[in-house]
């Protein structure tokens, strides 16, 4: 297997590079993003994806953009007048938001960079000043992902070991599952919940961890795997159907989950089979943990009924991609991949969404960077004040 430094982004000056995801875990191809139009479609394809990740890559496109434009030998229109700026970025920042609207850290990034626009205007200042300050806010948010995601989860892993000890049980040793892909591949570095089993690996507390298929991308089974992997912690892949079997013959200390979109009542969109996971969490006494940073958090939304959710086209649901087996290597020495469907062919009638949401009465805890937050016995619903 080839090794890549886990991560999803590298840029060098001004290059931005990201790894495609969709050949995974068989085939380490980089891909440059040099226009708005191939960071839209790179994001809305999941080539790359992840929350924080795209947010990443959005704002890093968007600074690279204007910085190959003032570095021109002329002059660009948009710095003619405040208006001609603003008319020029708010309609960018507004196509990129459209890529993959769930996940709210994208959004988040846009409204920020408006929010920097709209500051410098205000402030008086020159447009090209203006358009440095964008320059800079957006690889402040690129830059910014990799130490609160390592916050983030020793957070949440030491609020974990507490919870084990208070219950008697003994703080190592310990078995926990994921669902989907929530690592460096997802993020800048480091990542969420997977961030979190890294941190529990790292101090020695961690004895396996399980994670989800995550059907019909397979992002547990080609990127999680991928990870867990390389970082060579001791691991067990499951069918997202058996997971219930898992909780019933397996002493599972915890499941660690990231978030897409966190509403104000800590209702929770993250990818679709979480809320299954949560659901049989539940059942089984099992503490129920999100882990995602506070870019994730919508306190404008009061509940996961005013979250989006993205519906994926239907015949993504009955493809498969991977590589042919037994092995076969091209020209290039790189195992062939081809794609196949697992349906009859005109298949009608596909159920197909990209997210679900788990309500906040079955999430034992939400973890950010700013620390933990949980509910008050008897509550349904979260503070999240202190944490978000």
């Amino acid at each position: 297997m080839t090794e890549i430094g886990l991560t999803s982004i590298r840029t060098t000056g001004d290059k931005i590079e990201i790894v495609n995801q969709l050949l995974l875990p068989h085939t380490v191809e980089f891909i440059e993003i040099d226009t708005i139009e191939k960071a839209h479609e790179a994001i809305k394809s999941m080539k790359i994806r992840g929350a924080p990740a795209i947010a990443s890559l959005a704002a890093l496109t968007f600074a690279s953009h204007l910085s190959a434009a003032l570095e021109s030998t002329t002059p660009p229109d948009f710095l003619a007048s405040s208006q001609a700026l603003q008319s020029y970025v708010q309609p960018i920042l507004d196509y990129l938001y459209t890529a993959r609207p769930t996940a709210v850290n994208l959004g988040a990034a846009t409204r920020r960079l408006t929010k920097t626009l709209q500051a410098g205007l205000d402030a008086g200042k020159d447009t090209r000043t203006v358009a440095h300050d964008l320059i800079a806010e957006g690889k402040a948010i690129d830059n910014e992902d990799v130490s609160r995601n390592r916050l983030m989860s020793k957070n949440g892993a030491e609020w974990l070991l507490e919870e084990v000890a208070k219950k008697g049980g003994q703080a190592e040793g310990l078995h926990v599952m994921t669902v989907c892909n929530t690592g460096s591949l997802a993020t800048s570095g480091y990542g969420t919940a997977l961030g979190l089993i890294t941190h529990l690996h790292e101090t020695g507390k961690l004895e396996k961890a399980y994670y989800t298929q995550s059907t019909p991308y397979h992002q547990g089974s080609r990127l999680t795997a991928f990870e867990l992997q390389s970082l060579k912690i001791p691991s067990v892949m499951l069918c997202d159907s058996m997971v219930g079997s898992l909780f019933q013959h397996h002493n599972i200390a915890a499941v660690v989950v990231g978030a897409d979109r966190i509403a104000r009542n800590g209702d929770t969109a993250n990818k679709i089979g979480t809320y299954n996971a949560a659901v049989l969490a539940a059942r089984h006494q099992i503490p129920f943990i999100v882990v995602a940073p506070v870019s994730t958090v919508d306190l404008d939304i009061e509940d996961g009924d005013s979250i989006p959710i993205e519906h994926r086209p239907p015949l993504e649901a009955c493809l498969v991609r991977g590589a042919l087996y037994p092995f076969h290597t091209n020209a290039e020495g790189l195992k062939e991949q081809a794609t196949v469907m697992v349906t009859p062919e005109g298949l009608t009638g596909i159920y197909n969404p990209s997210f679900d949401v788990t309500p906040a009465e079955l999430i034992t805890a939400i973890v950010t960077e700013k620390g933990v937050a949980v509910k008050e016995a008897g509550s349904a619903r979260f503070d999240l004040g202190q944490v978000a």
